[in-house]
């Protein structure tokens, strides 16, 4: 039997890529906060929230395309085709295009939401909470992804934990947005179920359909 050798450098720029922006993140747009000062800070100390979210958001996505493209089964022909300077998208440049699409999109659709509802007053406390929670669990994919890729584990039992995984993640975050100590989402109780469904719940299910079709 012949072992082919699994070359995952890629992996490692991927997670010193992501620790690098976190560096800068804390850093510069945090000024020289520690990850602690971060995680507690309060909406009234809050600076440079928008950036904060974009850099969060960024590695989310890039560790979560860094863990799902080992089971993306194949790239739709419509991507495949596309080239950059001779270059082609593979599984992971398609989840990660993928994802930040996504992401840039129910941003958009998010506070288009809040200033139809007039609840753009909240739209502040919500990003920075996004953005902590954002912060953690991209901070967990990358622990994944590392184990993953340089671990010997069952890729199936593997994938569904993931599967739990997400939908346990998903429902902490509905859960963090309704009952944090201050309002998150707009305060009346039936756009708060209309954001949950379309802004959460439903987008998940399409991005799950859309790359694993």
């Amino acid at each position: 039997m012949v072992r082919i050798t699994e070359h995952n450098d890629w992996v490692v720029y991927c997670i010193l890529g992501s620790v690098f922006i976190y560096i800068l993140l804390l850093s510069v747009f945090q000024r020289d906060a520690t990850v602690k000062d971060f995680l507690m800070q309060k909406v009234e100390d809050v600076s440079n929230l928008t950036p904060t979210w974009l850099l969060v958001s960024l590695v989310r996505c890039l560790m979560a395309a860094v863990l799902i493209s080992q089971y993306i089964t194949v790239v739709p022909r419509i991507f495949s085709e596309i080239r950059f300077f001779g270059w082609e998208l593979n599984k992971f440049g398609f989840t990660f295009f993928t994802l930040i699409v996504f992401d840039l999109v129910r941003m958009l659709l998010t506070f288009l939401f809040y200033a139809s509802v007039g609840s753009v007053r909240n739209l502040k406390a919500f990003t920075l909470i996004a953005s902590k929670y954002l912060f953690l669990e991209s901070l967990l994919f990358l622990i994944l992804s590392f184990i993953l890729y340089f671990y010997p584990v069952d890729l199936v039992q593997y994938f569904y934990g993931l599967l739990g995984l997400f939908a346990g993640t998903l429902i902490l975050k509905i859960m963090i947005y309704l009952f944090y100590n201050r309002p998150v989402l707009p305060e009346k109780w039936y756009y708060k179920f209309l954001y949950i469904c379309t802004l959460q719940i439903v987008p998940f299910v399409v991005l799950w359909k859309f790359l694993f079709y």
